[in-house]
């Protein structure tokens, strides 16, 4: 399975460097749907797991997929230095963050707790990056007591920094994060690097930093960094950003310091509505600053984290009945934005399939939750043939940003997770229950 895996892993076909949603049916890697009309996840019928797993709705993810888009960035990175740095925060389930770390991924975290974690799941801590615009003191003395890089954001952020590292008594290596100021042309929620977002430091404030750096002993700079956004399907944002980030490098070194590491943060995106439309794969990503990265004999760090487990990831939801109201026909389901928030925060489309062939009636419905707010949806708006109650009905490229966020509003407990591993079904997070909220009362 592992050959299946790396031979999917960057196909000649634009844009689908993540996912290919055709395959034969119980042969492929990743989701797709086989000839026999059923939604697949690896050799398995998503149908045949929803006999399998006790409660609905449950994520589900496939190994093998989340090893070929790794893959595919290794593949494309091949003859430079490079981190590649997991973005923790789209997906931090345990058994998830192993297996990347086992296939030689570094972590870029956005917390103390992620720090914790990716340290419990044996992350190199010289592969690791701690970001964020308002990290706190006990991160920062954490940080710099583990040993992991730290993006400066900020004055306050260099001066918390400076006073970990003394309180710690150990030099902080760390990284100047600079918005380029290139428009992402993403949702504006995601993106990062324009002058007017809350992230990095003015450009025109650089010259401060540099010679505050130069005084303090126990500050050492390393490299610079730029975060553009998520979700960037255009390689002309990248090859914008990297002329910029380039520069910053020489003006840097030419001040004394030896940049080892540019961070070159922002995501590719993938394709959502499952149109085969082309997208920037990781070879065009990282072709963008391959020549200047060689040239000045640097590191590169990417910092993936939707490309490499979104599609990876299905919400399996069951259908608890159909509905009319006026002109409005509404599948309902018992997923909600508790379980995946994503399509009502950013108002964003994730593919929605029935699990097994239909020849069922289509009809335009809107698919909803049972969560008491209108805003309640995991898709508007969508052709379905007409469900049953019962039927499986998956919300695709559900493997980012999506368990990450979810919560237990209105007390719909977080769903159990699992995974396709060398063929078999196998439970990765359990279920949480109405217990383990009470418990958080007990003794008060």
């Amino acid at each position: 399975r592992n050959m299946a895996a790396m031979a999917v892993a960057a196909p000649s076909t634009p844009g689908n460097a993540f996912a290919q949603w055709e395959q034969p049916a119980g042969k492929g890697t990743g989701w797709y749907t086989g000839e026999d009309g059923y939604v697949y996840c690896d050799n398995l019928r998503v149908e045949d797991i929803r006999q399998e797993v006790p409660d609905s709705p449950f994520y589900l993810y496939s190994k093998d997929r989340i090893t070929s888009n790794i893959s595919a960035y290794k593949e494309a990175l091949d003859g430079l230095k490079y981190i590649i740095g997991y973005a923790v925060k789209a997906n931090n389930n345990l058994l998830i963050m192993k297996h990347l770390q086992q296939q030689g991924s570094g972590a870029v975290l956005v917390s103390g707790g992620e720090l914790k974690l990716a340290t419990l799941a044996g992350f190199d801590p010289k592969m690791t990056i701690l970001n964020g615009n308002g990290k706190l003191p006990w991160e920062l003395e954490l940080a710099v007591e583990t040993g992991v890089l730290i993006n400066v954001d900020s004055e306050f952020d260099f001066a918390n920094i400076v006073a970990a590292a003394k309180k710690v008594g150990k030099a902080a290596r760390v990284m100047l994060r600079i918005n380029p100021d290139v428009d992402p042309q993403v949702h504006p929620y995601i993106s990062t690097g324009l002058a007017g977002s809350k992230f990095g430091i003015r450009n025109n404030h650089l010259q401060w930093f540099l010679d505050e750096i130069k005084k303090e002993d126990m500050i050492e700079l390393v490299g610079v960094h730029s975060h553009l956004g998520s979700t960037i399907t255009k390689v002309s944002v990248f090859e914008d950003a990297a002329v910029i980030m380039i520069d910053f490098i020489r003006k840097i070194n030419a001040e004394g310091f030896k940049l080892q590491y540019l961070n070159f943060g922002g995501g590719l995106g993938i394709d959502y509505q499952h149109t085969g439309v082309s997208l920037p794969t990781p070879t065009d990503l990282i072709d963008t600053v391959r020549a200047a990265i060689k040239e000045l004999d640097l590191t590169l760090i990417i910092e993936p984290g939707r490309s490499m487990v979104a599609t990876s990831g299905g919400l399996v939801n069951t259908v608890t009945g159909v509905k009319t109201n006026g002109n409005k026909n509404f599948v309902v389901i018992d997923g909600s934005m508790s379980t995946c928030i994503r399509p009502s925060l950013y108002d964003t489309y994730q593919h929605i399939e029935m699990t097994k062939p239909s020849s069922a009636t289509k009809q335009v419905f809107d698919v909803v939750g049972p969560v008491c707010e209108s805003s309640d949806f995991l898709g508007k708006d969508r052709e379905l043939p007409t469900p049953e109650a019962g039927d499986g009905l998956v919300l695709h490229d559900a493997g980012a940003y999506c368990m990450a966020m979810a919560s237990t509003y209105n007390l719909k407990m977080r769903p159990s997770e699992w995974w396709v591993e060398d063929g078999k079904l196998k439970k990765i997070r359990h279920q949480e229950t109405l217990d383990d909220h009470i418990k958080l009362f007990e003794d008060l």
